[in-house]
């Protein structure tokens, strides 16, 4: 779990506006929404009723530009 070390960049009537934090737990947050961002990706994929096909035909299928 990631702890974060937040502070507050408020406006004139004490609202908070931004968020200030360590770049060391900034670049954190971004490897977990990656990671994140993977898991979403394979799930959506799994979820996809497509037949599969060889490792090699969609690498081609890539490079010819006919992936979808």
């Amino acid at each position: 779990m990631i702890v974060v070390h937040e502070d507050y960049v408020v406006d004139e009537q004490g609202r908070r506006k931004a968020v200030v934090v360590p770049l060391e737990e900034w670049e954190q947050i971004l490897d977990a929404l990656e990671e994140l961002d993977d898991i979403r990706g394979y799930d959506e994929a799994k979820s996809d009723p497509s037949d599969a096909i060889p490792f090699e035909q969609a690498v081609m299928e890539i490079r010819e530009g006919k992936a979808e």
